[in-house]
């Protein structure tokens, strides 16, 4: 073998590697992010205020730690708040999500606003929380039409750690950017998971770093 294939060869199984360890690390962190059948089927805060949704989306992850280490981070969600934990540049208009828990953020009442987006007035309202065990936010149009239901609650287990079920729920009246509802039932679900898989797996970080 010539030394120039010699090095094409290197270089071929040093890429090959590298793209190996990348689908790795991405299923690991795709099975990590994944709810039970039980956890699929079990009625979560909210889902009575949508009875009929065009989709229910359920996620879940256990984070090893008690559930009085998870909470603080998602009572200060909202862009101009804590961030969202997921993608900034998509959902923080770039600003990077709290790494701190932020104790002026922690005092909750419903009916507040977690804004979606920076230099945006409207965003998720608070529908309803317990301290510690789950957080309820909402979307609503300007008429007072729920549109979307999005709970957070946290269980916890026998071994310390803290299962987070995240459960996301549109109604009939729901659309993504107008799109027609056939396209919406297609493309909300493959977003919203490549979204909330990263927001998850951010909470679980910033919980476990502490």
């Amino acid at each position: 073998m010539t030394r120039q294939a010699a090095h094409r060869a290197r270089l071929f199984a040093f890429a090959t590697g590298v793209a190996a360890s990348a689908a790795a690390a991405y299923i690991v962190a795709t099975e990590r992010v994944r709810p039970s059948h039980i956890e699929e089927a079990e009625t979560l805060p909210g889902d009575d205020l949508i009875v009929a949704p065009i989709a229910s989306l359920t996620n879940a992850i256990t984070i090893h730690r008690p559930s009085t280490d998870v909470w603080p981070w998602l009572a200060q969600m909202g862009a101009t708040r804590g961030g969202w934990y997921s993608y900034d540049a998509l959902d923080n208009g770039g600003h990077p999500s709290a790494h701190r828990v932020i104790p002026e953020l922690q005092y909750l009442a419903i009916g507040m606003v977690f804004p979606a987006l920076p230099a945006v007035s409207d965003g998720f309202i608070l529908l309803d929380f317990e301290t510690h065990r789950h957080l309820l936010l909402g979307w609503r149009t300007p008429a007072g039409e729920l549109l979307v239901t999005w709970a957070f609650v946290l269980r916890e287990m026998e071994n310390g750690s803290t299962r987070l079920i995240v459960r996301a729920r549109g109604s009939q009246g729901y659309s993504f950017h107008s799109m027609p509802s056939w396209l919406s039932r297609r493309f909300i679900p493959f977003v919203h998971f490549v979204m909330e898989r990263r927001q998850m797996l951010g909470i679980a970080a910033r919980a476990e770093a502490l």
